[in-house]
């Protein structure tokens, strides 16, 4: 079976992974859980070299060589673009390939808060989306960055390891660079973005110091920074940040990051109640002048939460603030949101008096 078989086949599931690994079936990620397809017998080694051998780019081949895994794109007319891993387990080659979606999903469609389209309106500054893998941050990054395409005049440099959702030009015109083909590396990617004469400089993740440096210099400079993070929340995107420096430059890049950031949106997709997709839960931080204090003071970071719960009126909101709304609505049930809030205690007694089963 070809691999573009397989692939039509989670599509038709409408799953958003597909995993193939020696000694198993193909499985694939449908509303969050995983399934086997059927009719597909366990995989062989040679079936998951071939699959591997029919995708791989140059890039890939070399980097699966050196290291024993690769991260790269991979895309057909018919079936849509996906982002691949591919590593060594056990001796065999095992391949994990996560769909992209063809066109970029509006804000509505997402259900991100109605606040981030004035936030993408933004002349500079850092914004960030953070969550786990596998949260949505790529369709929320490319969902503020059509936005500016569609709206506004500028210039757009992307840097992204690698290349995942295609944006032509629309009213802005969009160079994007992937790593390893078209720039070494995110820091020197985002330096060279600001000789360029780029207004946005949105970057896949930043995930180290000399990224994180670049970003938040190109923000400083008078750019729009778009970014993604694998946190948690906006407490610890600050913590995380902070600690990719070095202990004797933390205090400025506190100060540096309190001036130049505006907004933090952190999310998680959680199964629907009627388990046939997933809804987004999210929780928004907006900058503003108790915020910066809690960036610049280490010892209040973690009293971030405090201010997002009396905040509302600053466009900002909670985690349990989307839970609660999300079960009251029965987009969600209480038990699936139990584990993603602060205040268990809180939302069971709102689901009580909504009459809801917990």
């Amino acid at each position: 079976m070809a691999i573009e078989e397989l692939l039509h086949r989670a599509v038709s599931a409408g799953a958003s992974d597909l995993h193939l690994k020696v000694g198993s079936p193909p499985v694939v990620r449908v509303a969050g859980e995983l399934r086997r397809l059927h009719g597909v017998p366990s995989l062989r080694p040679d079936d998951t070299e071939t699959f591997a051998q029919s995708i791989f780019t140059q890039r890939a081949v070399k980097e699966f060589k050196e290291k024993g895994d690769a991260d790269f794109a991979f895309g057909r007319p018919e079936l849509g673009r996906f982002r691949v891993t591919a590593f060594r387990q056990r001796g065999s080659i095992s391949l994990v390939m996560r769909r992209v979606p063809n066109d970029t999903i509006s804000f509505e469609e997402l259900g991100l808060p109605p606040i981030l389209r004035r936030l993408s309106n933004e002349q500079m500054g850092l914004l960030l989306v953070t969550g786990p893998s596998g949260s949505g941050k790529t369709s929320t990054m490319s969902a503020m960055i059509d936005h500016i395409n569609s709206t506004r005049p500028v210039s757009i440099v992307t840097v992204e390891d690698p290349i995942e959702v295609l944006h032509p030009d629309k009213m802005a015109i969009v160079a994007q660079r992937e790593v390893g083909v078209d720039t070494a590396t995110f820091a020197e990617a985002i330096e060279r973005a600001v000789r360029q004469d780029a207004d946005v400089i949105a970057i896949s993740h930043i995930d180290d110091y000399e990224t994180a440096r670049a970003a938040i210099g190109a923000a400083e400079t008078g750019h729009l920074v778009i970014s993604s993070m694998h946190t948690v929340d906006p407490a610890d995107t600050i913590t995380r940040l902070v600690g990719y420096y070095p202990v004797p430059e933390q205090a400025l890049a506190r100060r540096q990051l309190s001036a130049h950031l505006k907004a933090i949106l952190s999310q998680r997709l959680l199964e629907t109640a009627d388990g046939g997709s997933r809804a987004l839960a999210t929780e928004l931080l907006t900058n503003n002048e108790r915020v910066r204090d809690r960036i610049v003071d280490g010892n209040l970071t973690g009293t971030i939460d405090e201010v997002l719960k009396e905040s509302e009126f600053s466009g900002m909101h909670t985690f349990d603030q989307t839970l609660q709304s999300l079960v009251l609505t029965r987009r969600i049930s209480v038990r699936s949101a139990l584990p993603h809030s602060r205040n268990p205690h809180e939302l069971r007694a709102r689901a009580l008096e909504a009459g809801l089963e917990l």
